[in-house]
Formats: C-alpha cells, sequence, structure tokens
C-alpha cells in the first residue's frame, strides 16, 4: 500500500511540477502574454498564479482520497474469511 501511495504522490507530483513549468516558462518566454488582463482587471500572472494555489489544493484533495482507499486485496471483509 505504500508503494501505491508513493506512486499516486509521485504522478501528482509531475502534474503540478508540468503546471508550474508552464507558469515559470510563461513568465521567461512571453512576459507580454502574463501582462494581459482577460478577466476584471486581473492579470494572466495573477489569475494563472491563483490557478496553481487552488490547484495544489486540489492534488492534496486527491491524494488525502486515494491514499484512505483500501487496496481491494487487503478489505476487511476478505481477512475475516480465511
Amino acid at each position: 500500500m505504500r508503494s501505491r501511495n508513493s506512486a499516486a504522490g509521485l504522478a501528482m507530483f509531475f502534474v503540478y511540477l508540468a503546471l508550474y513549468g508552464g507558469f515559470v516558462g510563461l513568465n521567461a518566454f512571453r512576459p507580454q502574454l502574463m501582462e494581459l488582463t482577460p478577466v476584471a482587471g486581473l492579470n494572466v500572472a495573477i489569475l494563472y498564479g491563483f490557478g496553481l494555489i487552488l490547484g495544489a489544493l486540489a492534488l492534496s484533495l486527491i491524494y488525502g482520497v486515494v491514499c484512505a482507499r483500501r487496496p481491494p486485496e487487503s478489505s476487511p471483509e476478505q481477512e475475516s474469511h480465511p
């Protein structure tokens, strides 16, 4: 079970790394794009930053749910029957 949790955490880390890499890449190579204000006077940098924060929270909640589940082979019903 520990390796399953580790694999899930590593996969989610790489998802977040890609999202953060996109943020850094836009800042480095297309800074003029980050200055656009598509919503309510907020620029893309602010919106993307808040998106990263919300994405991190969502990934942590998903990780918590994934880690709380028991794998099918170790369910209590199967352990009580030899």
